[in-house]
Formats: C-alpha cells, sequence, structure tokens
C-alpha cells in the first residue's frame, strides 16, 4: 500500500518518525519527507540514515505556509506533531493550543487542498475526560480532525488514540534507567498509578491497521495492557540487580492516577476489530429535530482504562522491556 507513495511524517524527528523510518525506509516506498523544526535532529537523522529516499523540511505546524511546502506531491500524511508533555502544557496552555489544534487545522487543510489520499493523525489517552490543558488540546484536535473528515473529500482523515509508548522521549522509563545507572534513588508519582505499555512498534502498527481499516473520521485504539509505575521501577531494578531506593514524590501537575483510552460513551458506539477498537464518527447532523423518535441505546458499559484492562505480570513486564532493548 505504501509501494511508489511518498509519505509525509509531521514532527517526523520524533520517537515515532524514527520508528516509521526503520520499519519503511528499506520498502517499496518512493520518499519519506520529515517535517519538524528542530534542524538539530534533521541533521542527526541525515548522518544516522545516509538515505536519499528521506527529504527534510524545516517548519513549524503553525505556520500553514512552511507545511504547505511539504505537502506538494505528497500522497499520504502521518501527523505526528505536537506538544506533549503535561507539565509545561500545563505552564503554557495556548502554546499547546497553537501546536495541537491550530496547528492540526493547517496540516489538514494543506492536505485537503493537494488532494492527499489519506492523513492519519495521532491523539492520545490523555484527551478521554481529559484534566489536563495537554489532553483538552487534543481533545479538540480530535474534534477539528472528526469535523473536517466531513467536508475533506477525497481526502480521508483517520485518528489513532495511543497510551504509554514505552521508552518514548520524555517518558519515565528511560529517566528510571537513567537513575539506575547513576545509582539514584528511582522517583516515581505514585507506586499504585497505572499506565498503558505500548511499544512503538506496536504504534505504528496501529497506524498501519487504521490505515488499511479506517474510513474517515473513524479513531482507532489499540487494546494495550498496563502496568503500575511501582511495578514498572521494580522490574527494572531486577533487569538491572540495583539496590537503588524506590522514592515516592507526589503526582505532578495535571496527571491521573489511570488513563482511559475509551470512554463509557464510546464503547457503547465502537466497535470491536481483533486486539483494536474502531470508533465512528458520529456522522449525524445538526437538525437534531429527526433524531428525537431515535435515538441511541445506552447500556451499561465501563470505560476502557488503564485500571481495568489486562495488568502485566513481572515476568511480562521484564519480557516487554527487553523487546525494546532494556536486558
Amino acid at each position: 500500500m505504501f509501494k511508489n507513495k511518498t509519505l509525509l511524517i509531521t514532527g517526523g524527528t520524533g520517537s515515532f518518525g524514527n520508528a516509521v523510518l526503520k520499519k519503511f525506509l528499506n520498502s517499496g516506498i518512493k520518499e519519506i519527507r520529515i517535517f519538524s523544526r528542530d534542524e538539530k535532529k534533521q541533521d542527526d537523522m541525515r548522518r544516522i540514515y545516509q538515505s536519499s529516499k528521506i527529504k527534510y523540511f524545516l517548519g513549524d505546524v503553525r505556520e500553514k505556509e512552511s507545511i504547505a511546502n511539504a505537502m506538494i506531491g505528497t500522497d499520504l500524511v502521518f501527523h505526528a506533531a505536537a506538544l506533549k508533555q503535561v507539565p509545561s502544557c500545563e505552564f503554557y496552555p495556548i502554546e499547546a493550543v497553537k501546536t495541537n489544534i491550530l496547528g492540526t487545522e493547517n496540516v489538514l487543510n494543506s492536505a485537503i487542498e493537494n488532494d492527499i489520499q489519506k492523513v492519519i493523525c495521532l491523539s492520545t489517552d490523555k484527551a478521554v475526560y481529559p484534566i489536563n490543558a495537554m489532553g483538552v488540546s487534543k481533545a479538540m484536535m480530535e474534534k477539528v480532525f472528526v469535523a473536517k473528515s466531513r467536508v475533506s473529500g477525497k481526502t480521508k482523515i483517520i485518528g489513532t488514540r495511543y497510551g504509554n509508548v514505552m521508552a518514548s522521549r520524555g517518558s519515565v522509563i528511560p529517566l528510571f534507567h537513567s537513575q539506575i545507572l547513576k545509582k539514584k534513588p528511582i522517583t516515581i508519582t505514585d507506586p499504585n498509578m497505572t499506565r498503558f505499555m505500548m511499544t512503538l512498534e506496536n504504534a505504528v502498527d496501529l497506524v498501519l491497521f487504521a490505515f488499511k481499516k479506517g474510513n474517515s473520521g473513524d479513531i482507532f485504539v489499540q487494546k494495550s495492557p498496563s502496568s503500575t509505575i511501582g511495578d514498572l521501577a521494580k522490574a527494572l531494578k531486577k533487569i538491572y540487580n540495583s539496590k537503588v531506593k524506590i522514592k515516592t514524590i507526589g503526582i505532578r501537575h495535571g496527571e491521573k492516577m489511570h488513563e482511559t483510552l475509551l470512554s463509557k460513551e464510546e464503547r457503547q458506539v465502537s466497535e470491536e476489530l481483533s486486539n483494536y477498537f474502531r470508533i465512528p464518527a458520529d456522522n449525524r447532523d445538526l437538525n437534531y429535530d429527526k433524531f428525537f423518535t431515535k435515538g441511541m441505546n445506552s447500556q451499561p458499559i465501563e470505560e476502557f482504562n488503564s485500571y481495568n484492562t489486562k495488568r502485566l505480570t513481572e515476568k511480562q513486564l521484564i519480557d516487554l522491556l527487553a523487546t525494546i532493548g532494556y536486558k
């Protein structure tokens, strides 16, 4: 499905962009365009991959003009550019609005103008029942791409929603690993806090599944397992036979004890597809009168969150960490 196609990845210098490159660079894909505002990371990627298939575009999704040049001649788009750090978005919420909401609108408008075949937008579990600025901005991003999907014509716009991507930039696993190597205490927020555990390979697979199976306006969610933060710290200690202490420092600005990938309301209408959920777009229009006699059935059903999903055992967690290089 990617043979002789040109793929644009916004925010392509991040963990997801690198994972996509590793998976597709030696395939039949014609060209991969990396769009980001970080010239240092682009230069690092040039040196690492040294491939004529990769083209680099410097710009910011906040500026529609800078994304427009990268869109010309593109077939497919993975929209991964975002502000993702919860504490920084709490202190600078308008910056999250500019990148995550308005930046997404710029990407989608440019994609529609250039007759892009498909756009996959990457979202987060923090968009469900959001309590922090990052989550609110991502929830609005989802509303923007679903609304755009209704008027996007030839361009299909599809979403994916992630839990915690293990060992991605800014996540706790590299932090815990670094603290263990430096023989410093592992600092955890709360030992009973749970998070979904998803590898970068899982993240790419979710995008590909959405790409193959998605209708415009759909959002796809993986049925990810989870772990407590306390168990994660203990597993890493066991892997490295470390005696460092675990220190509880308390929940940071805007954090939840448990994350949700699928709300109760979304589970009412979602479709189960093997290891995934598909949430179809609500394509009713504003003429609500005609729906008064035919509403949606309401059933008692739980949200899908990191507390009630499958919990990884210590051995499963250690085995999973080994697959991403922690062994």
